[in-house]
C-alpha cells in the first residue's frame, strides 16, 4: 500500500528532471539570441551614457582632446556653476514655457484628428492618414524653409491672412514674445501626427457595442465622447502625454534651424544651451552635467505623471 504512491510519483519526477535540462537550454538559446542587441545596446546607449556622467565631474574641454593628461577631476563643481548660471534658468524657463504651450496644443490636435479620422462618416481615410502623418517622417530642414516663408513679416502667408482680417502683421521669428509662439506652432503641426495615429489606434480598438449601448440610453455625440471614448482613452492618453511632454523638453532642432536661440535668447532651450556649452565653447564636462540635470528634471515629472495617472485610475 505504501509503494504504490511512490511507484506512481516516480514518472512525474523522472518527467521533472527530464524537462529541467531542456528549459536550460531554450534559456541558454533565449540569451545567445539576445546578446546581439544588447551588446548593441551597451555599446552605443549604456556606455556612452556611463562615459557622459564620468565626464560631468571632470572640466574635460577642447585643450584634454589632444592631451588627455590634463583633465581634472572637479567633483560637483560642474553642477554647483550650472544651478548658479543665470542663462541655464533661462533656457529652463524658455523650455517650460514650449512644454506648457505646445503639449496641450499638440494633445488636442492629435485627438481631434483621430476622432475625425475615426468617424463613420469620414471618407478617403487613407489619404487623410497620410496627410496629418507626413510632417513627422519629413526632414526638418524642408519643413524649416517652408515655415519660415510662412512666418515671413512682410511675404509671409499668415501675416498676408491677419492683415486681410483688419489685424496688424507679426514680426514671429524677430520679436521675442511672438518667437516662442512660433516655434510651438510648428512643433506642434510637425509632430501631432505621431500621437493621432496611436489615439486612432486606440479608438478602433473601443467595442461598437459599447457606442450603440450609450445611443439607446439616449446619450448624443457629446455624451458619448465625454463618458464613453474618454475614459476608454485614459490609458493611451497617459502614454500619449507621458511621451509628449519627455519629447517636448528635448527640445533643440527647432530653434536651432529656425531662429539660432534668438531673438535676445527668448529660444535658447536646455538642449540648445547643452550644444553651445559643448560644440561652440567645448566645455564637454559641463555640457554633460547640463544632460544629467534634464534628465533629472524629465525623471521626476515623468514619475510625478506616472503617480498622478495611477491616481486617477484607482478612482
Amino acid at each position: 500500500m505504501s509503494t504504490a504512491p511512490a511507484s506512481r510519483a516516480q514518472p512525474g519526477t523522472r518527467a521533472a528532471s527530464a524537462a529541467a535540462p531542456g528549459s536550460r537550454a531554450q534559456a541558454l538559446w533565449g540569451w545567445a539570441f539576445s546578446v546581439p542587441a544588447l551588446t548593441l545596446v551597451g555599446v552605443f546607449f549604456l556606455l556612452p551614457v556611463l562615459a557622459a556622467l564620468l565626464l560631468s565631474f571632470t572640466d574635460f574641454d577642447l585643450y584634454a582632446l589632444a592631451d588627455p593628461s590634463t583633465v581634472r577631476v572637479t567633483g560637483l563643481d560642474n553642477y554647483r556653476v550650472l544651478l548658479a548660471t543665470p542663462m541655464f534658468w533661462k533656457a529652463l524657463g524658455n523650455t517650460a514655457l514650449f512644454v506648457v504651450l505646445g503639449v496641450p496644443l499638440s494633445l488636442a490636435a492629435s485627438l481631434a484628428a483621430a476622432l475625425l479620422l475615426d468617424a463613420p462618416l469620414a471618407r478617403l481615410r487613407g489619404l487623410f492618414r497620410t496627410a496629418f502623418f507626413a510632417p513627422v517622417v519629413t526632414t526638418l530642414v524642408a519643413v524649416a524653409l517652408v515655415w519660415r516663408y510662412l512666418l515671413h513679416t512682410r511675404y509671409g502667408l499668415i501675416n498676408y491672412l491677419l492683415t486681410h482680417l483688419g489685424l496688424p502683421a507679426v514680426d514671429w521669428l524677430g520679436d521675442p514674445h511672438w518667437s516662442m509662439p512660433a516655434i510651438v506652432l510648428l512643433a506642434v503641426w510637425k509632430n501631432f501626427g505621431y500621437n493621432m495615429i496611436i489615439l486612432l489606434a486606440a479608438l478602433q480598438s473601443i467595442p461598437d457595442d459599447l457606442y450603440e449601448a450609450a445611443r439607446l440610453d439616449g446619450a448624443g455625440a457629446w455624451a458619448r465622447l465625454w463618458h464613453v471614448t474618454l475614459p476608454l482613452l485614459q490609458p493611451t492618453l497617459a502614454l500619449v502625454t507621458l511621451l509628449t511632454v519627455s519629447g517636448y523638453f528635448q527640445l533643440f532642432a527647432e530653434p536651432y534651424v529656425m531662429t539660432r536661440g534668438g531673438p535676445l535668447q527668448s529660444t535658447v532651450s536646455v538642449l540648445y544651451f547643452m550644444f553651445e556649452q559643448g560644440f561652440t565653447w567645448w566645455r564637454l564636462g559641463f555640457a554633460s552635467a547640463v544632460a544629467f540635470v534634464l534628465f533629472g528634471i524629465v525623471l521626476a515629472l515623468t514619475a510625478l505623471q506616472m503617480r498622478l495617472t495611477r491616481g486617477l485610475g484607482a478612482t
